[in-house]
């Protein structure tokens, strides 16, 4: 018989060594936690004040770079945990900072405003992707969604070219759509009827109901408060410093283009990178047991750098990708402390632990979206 290290390991073992650390890293857990996590909320607040307050005065990438940082917080950082029921075991908070609360209704103009309806994010990524890591029903396997891209016969430059510029649009141009799609689907199967089949033209076509859910939902909103309501709340302050109110608000607005267009290139290197690479693995198979997909969550994920609040800040905390896919319900604070323990634990296990800066793993990525390498795939035992 044949088999390759994946199928070695002891997952009973392993699912036994990792709810063991699980359990020691949340056993105090508590306000403190809260607190922490209030810390890095004020600072991306802080970046949003500090952006928008000296935007008026001239377009220039520190004050888009202030929003985009807060843009970004408010999503990997803060909307992310938070919607997994992170802080749901700590008594006593306010409901918009449990999962039953967090962005419903009107509160995701409070909490959490983005081109990416709140629920339908949390279908697409809570629910599909975390627990379909790397397999055809994953909807974030990269490998699998720019297979069309890579049959495509064009140079080699021109497909940087492309995806560079989709770095620059990927939420307003795949994500608010293929989010909103995976939510109406899983609507239609819920009820009981086959999910609609539809061209990527008619969802975005404002005539037809689907496209029109698009517009109305996630597009109409964010663009009319994003790139016009709130620059024009910068008009009665550029006719106060005699800057002119036109002029205050169109610094504004081209500040804000180009703190969206930073935000989507930061969203895109820390999340688009998490499960790609040659070195990392996909699957053909559900996994059928608590140390199956404990160990697809380590071999299909990679760290970034990790170590302190102020690095974790400028990561959106996804540089803890694999303690993240293995127990995606823990507070930012307690990664810390799960990382070097998870690490030690594959080293006991003899299982790779994959972890590099966001560069190297950014050109990782794009080698496979450009075809020039493919990700791994277990070796299937033979007798």
């Amino acid at each position: 018989m044949t088999t390759s290290i994946y199928h070695k390991i002891d997952r009973e073992l392993l699912a036994k060594d990792l709810d063991n650390i699980k359990e020691k890293v949340l056993e105090d857990l508590g306000d403190k936690d809260f607190h922490h996590l209030k810390k890095i909320e004020r600072w991306g607040r802080l970046c949003t004040l500090l952006g928008y307050g000296t935007a008026w005065i001239i377009p220039n990438p520190i004050s888009a770079y202030l929003i985009s940082q807060g843009i970004t917080t408010r999503w990997t950082t803060i909307a992310h945990h938070i919607s997994h029921r992170a802080y749901d075991k700590i008594k006593g908070l306010p409901t918009h900072y449990t999962s039953k609360g967090f962005a419903k209704g009107k509160r995701r103009y409070i909490d959490w405003f983005e081109w990416m309806l709140p629920e339908a994010w949390d279908k697409e990524h809570n629910d599909m992707h975390h627990y379909n890591l790397g397999e055809q029903t994953d909807p974030d396997q990269v490998e699998n969604n720019t297979k069309d891209f890579r049959a495509k016969n064009m140079p080699l430059p021109l497909r940087y070219i492309l995806l560079g510029i989709m770095a620059c649009i990927w939420k307003f141009a795949y994500y608010a759509p293929v989010t909103l799609r995976h939510l109406r689907n899983s609507k239609a199967k819920k009820a009981g009827i086959d999910p609609p089949a539809l061209s990527r033209l008619n969802e975005w076509n404002p005539l037809k109901p689907e496209g029109w859910e698009l517009w109305s939902k996630c597009l109409i909103p964010y663009i009319s408060i994003r790139f016009v309501l709130i620059p024009l709340l910068f008009f009665p302050i550029g006719i106060i410093a005699t800057l002119g109110g036109a002029v205050a608000a169109t610094n504004v607005l081209i500040n804000s283009l180009l703190a969206e267009m930073m935000a989507n290139i930061h969203t895109f290197l820390v999340i688009g990178t998490n499960h790609v690479g040659e070195d990392l693995y996909i699957f053909e198979d559900k996994a059928t047991n608590k140390g199956e997909f404990y160990l697809r969550q380590i071999l299909g994920s990679t760290n970034f750098t990790t170590g302190s609040d102020s690095v974790d800040f400028v990561h959106g905390w996804l540089n803890y990708q694999i303690e993240h896919h293995l127990w995606p319900d823990i507070p930012l604070s307690r990664y810390q402390m799960a990382q070097p323990q998870v690490k030690e634990i594959c080293k006991k296990h003899g299982i790779p632990y994959c972890q590099e800066p966001v560069l190297k793993r950014l050109w990782k990525t794009l080698d496979i979206m450009t075809g020039k390498t493919v990700m791994l795939k277990p070796i299937m035992e033979t007798n």
